[in-house]
């Protein structure tokens, strides 16, 4: 049978429901309005409700679309909440899926690394995670999907990466380069100290690791060029990260990343907009009042059209947070 005109074309479905009473958030605002949800999809905001729907009570509260966070790595945490202290991965990846639902996120793009570090980083490790949120996904209530987040320098991880190009649905694929930062001086001693352990080696090993990985440079640009090559084939989508510069920018704008994650200056953020592209930054950013690390501050560049995507980065808590932020100070 069909509903009535109120409720749109929508077919009677044994997976109706009905959230009653709240504000339902629209492209014109806030509205107090009974809203019908079948088979997953939003059919109809408003008109009476149809009588074989499940009915959930929502006075006083909001009604808000669930949140795309394509960057997140928060669930690193749960797998390694100290140094060198891993928990089973079941465990922990269950625990970032309460997370990311109770903090409104319902499709989550997990930042997994794909790095030439021993550890929580490595290729084996990533392999790990992506076989368990795979095993786990009949149980899991948030969208979990997939960023590879490849380190340019990780010239071993490049057929892994290649494989993964080919799931479905189609991956992020991020093109990251701490290591060029970390071999022009560019980490403290604390940060080295911090990510040798990380890695589970002392900072001699660690320093003589990079230092092994640093004189393959030449190798680089040619790997990136390949496997972003891959990727446009594939149809996944290409980010860059860190960018430090709008030359930068127009680089990787020439290999298919359309998208500028975490530009570090102000001038590239802009150079990505002129172009009509998206530009990434951290939602604990606005939350926190700044950038940690003293790069671009997210709530003026969002302000200035400078920013248009949010991510949880470290924090799953933070979008939500930081779009109520936005909202209150006008921005």
């Amino acid at each position: 049978m069909q509903f009535s005109t109120t409720w749109g074309q929508a077919t009677r479905s044994t997976a109706l429901c009905a959230i009653r009473g709240g504000r339902v958030l629209t492209p014109e605002g806030l509205i107090e309005a009974d809203l019908l949800i079948a088979d997953g999809r939003i059919a109809a905001i408003g008109g009476a409700l149809p009588e074989d729907a499940a009915v959930l009570p929502a006075e006083g509260r909001l009604v808000l679309p669930g949140i795309v966070d394509i960057h997140g790595d928060a669930f690193e945490r749960q797998v390694m909440p100290r140094p060198g202290t891993l928990f089973p991965l079941a465990i922990a990846l269950a625990e970032t899926d309460r997370q990311l639902v109770a903090n409104g996120i319902t499709t989550a793009f997990h930042g997994v690394t794909l790095s030439w570090e021993p550890g929580l980083r490595s290729p084996e490790s990533a392999q790990a995670i992506v076989a368990a949120l795979d095993a786990l996904a009949p149980r899991l209530l948030a969208d979990n999907r997939l960023h590879i987040r490849w380190e340019t320098f990780a010239l071993e991880a490049m057929d892994l990466v290649e494989g993964w190009l080919t799931r479905r649905p189609a991956p992020i694929l991020a093109f990251n380069d701490h290591t060029t930062n970390r071999m022009a001086g560019g980490h403290t001693a604390r940060q080295a100290a911090r990510d040798a352990q990380r890695a589970g080696i002392s900072e001699a090993e660690y320093t003589a690791l990079c230092d092994a990985v640093w004189a393959r440079r030449d190798e680089v640009p040619g790997a990136i060029q390949h496997l972003a090559q891959a990727a446009r084939e594939a149809g996944a989508v290409l980010l860059a990260h860190d960018e430090r510069s709008p030359a930068e920018r127009s680089h990787f704008r020439a290999l298919g990343a359309v998208t500028s994650e975490f530009p570090l200056t102000r001038d590239t953020a802009a150079a990505a907009r002129a172009e009509g592209e998206h530009t990434v930054l951290g939602a604990p950013n606005v939350v926190r009042g700044g950038s940690h690390i003293g790069m671009l501050d997210a709530q003026p560049a969002v302000a200035e059209g400078l920013c248009t995507i949010l991510a949880s980065d470290y924090y799953y808590p933070a979008p939500l947070a930081a779009a109520f932020r936005l909202w209150r100070e006008g921005s």
